[in-house]
């Protein structure tokens, strides 16, 4: 998992070098997956939007949940997220790269509730990429969801 420092220094490096090529080797898409997890866990909204194109999807496809756009239903969704709780942490991922556009990842969450409490899940998300950032987003979650 890259660290909160790498994630402050390097998601802009990141993205302008991804910006100038069409494709991504796994390297890249790992980085890009996990920036986008450790802004999600940063609790920056706008860091966080910043990985997705414009015209982003975003399904919860366990829940039959879809959010359009980055800037309105995606932020929407995130700004619940934050409400609800009051942390988030993704971590101890797997991830299947398939270059130059796709990447899966199953990883563990633990979410933490205004009075303590730890809620744990077990998810996996399908992403899609162009331009070098996240343009599909799939969703399958155990649990409750807590991004509604």
């Amino acid at each position: 998992m890259l660290t909160r420092a790498f994630w402050r220094s390097g998601r802009k490096i990141i993205q302008d070098s991804v910006k100038e090529q069409k494709t991504m080797n796994r390297s890249q898409l790992v980085a890009l997956v996990e920036g986008y997890f450790a802004a999600l866990d940063n609790r920056d909204v706008a860091g966080t939007l910043a990985y997705f194109v414009p015209e982003a999807t975003f399904t919860i496809a366990s829940y039959d949940t879809v959010y359009r756009g980055r800037d309105t239903e995606i932020r929407g969704m995130l700004e619940r997220l934050y409400a609800r709780y009051a942390g988030v942490w993704h971590g101890e991922f797997d991830h299947v790269v398939e270059t130059p556009t796709r990447i899966a990842s199953r990883f563990r969450v633990r979410n933490t509730t205004h009075e303590g409490k730890y809620l744990y899940k077990s998810n996996s998300n399908f992403f899609r990429v162009r331009d070098g950032l996240l343009d599909d987003v799939y969703v399958y979650m155990s649990g409750e969801t807590s991004l509604t």
